[in-house]
């Protein structure tokens, strides 16, 4: 979006100078309508001047900027809105096409009014446009300086994006992009394969080392009194301790007539109770007098209750009928 400035700005006050422009460099002039033809030729001049017969100068209209042919990587500077008879409101995608642009450590010149409200989503104030130029991928976003708007400019600024405000102003900002390429990559020299020079160990006093080392004719020495080994555990140290001992005070606890085991029992008592559950099992069993009933019909004797019944495992449990039970 391009305002028109009727005010009339000092072009030695935007010269190339000021801007650290050098011979040979490449450049792009953005500008915006309405800008008179004698402003673009003016400021082409100057800046061809600047870079000399070995520079390049490029001009594009702001709104046509993402529909141009201009390769990545292409300018070392690009200069928006520094005409004096125009103000540029640049776009996060007019941003994005700048960066897009600039060489690697390239330089970004513009100017744009600002407010200091920001009422209107089409006016920006400072803080939003250094956060919409670092978001495009420039770095090193600073302010260079900060003037008024003339009140034919704000007018006009007004009129073209309904701002109502009286607190806009001109700020001119400066920026860089990084040194590299976005998407570009870089192999990192590491030093996995190298060995890490060991510190050396410091060096012991003699007699420090000797006061600590006990030789074998010191071993047999009267004087040194040594401990025997077996005599460290007596006879009460080897007995094997009781279970019930290794238990805690609380295990068992928690019903009034019967013991429980700990979840996660350790000390043997959960099975001591699976012991005592199986046992309590075989003794419940009914037990066969021939101790073949549970094979069949042919092993069975002629008064065998379970006659006429299939053959079962040992130890399951049959229920017989009441006709049955008569019968035997």
């Amino acid at each position: 979006m391009s305002v028109h400035n009727q005010g009339q700005l000092k072009i030695q006050d935007r010269g190339m100078a000021e801007l650290g422009v050098q011979a040979g460099q490449s450049l792009l002039l953005m500008w915006g309508h309405p800008s008179s033809p004698t402003a673009v030729k003016e400021q082409v001049e100057s800046l061809q001047k600047a870079v000399g017969s070995q520079g390049k100068v490029a001009i594009e209209n702001i709104d046509r900027l993402r529909l141009s042919s201009h390769p990545e990587s292409s300018f070392h500077w690009v200069l928006s809105g520094l005409l004096p008879d125009s103000t540029v409101i640049h776009s996060s995608e007019t941003l994005a096409e700048i960066g897009r642009v600039l060489k690697p450590g390239g330089n970004v010149i513009l100017e744009e009014p600002v407010s200091a409200s920001g009422n209107n989503n089409k006016v920006k104030t400072l803080s939003k446009l250094i956060s919409a130029m670092k978001m495009s991928g420039l770095v090193s976003v600073s302010e260079v300086r900060t003037e008024p708007l003339s009140s034919e400019v704000a007018t006009t600024v007004k009129e073209a994006t309904g701002y109502q405000e009286s607190d806009l102003s001109r700020v001119r900002m400066s920026a860089s992009k990084p040194n590299f390429e976005v998407g570009s990559s870089s192999q990192l020299k590491l030093s996995l394969g190298k060995k890490v020079a060991q510190k050396e160990k410091p060096a012991l006093d003699a007699s420090t080392a000797k006061m600590w080392t006990l030789s074998a004719n010191e071993m047999n020495d009267d004087d040194v009194d040594l401990l025997d080994t077996d005599a460290y555990l007596d006879e009460e140290d080897l007995k094997k301790p009781d279970p019930a001992s290794l238990r805690a005070p609380s295990c068992g606890e928690g019903a009034a007539t019967k013991k429980k085991a700990c979840k996660n029992c350790t000390c043997g008592l959960a099975e001591e109770l699976e012991q005592e559950t199986r046992e309590a099992q075989k003794q419940t069993q009914s037990k066969s007098a021939c101790g073949n009933c549970y094979l069949g019909d042919a092993f069975r004797c002629a008064s065998c209750p379970y006659l006429g019944m299939p053959a079962f495992k040992p130890g399951e449990k049959i229920v017989l009928q009441e006709t049955q039970l008569t019968d035997a």
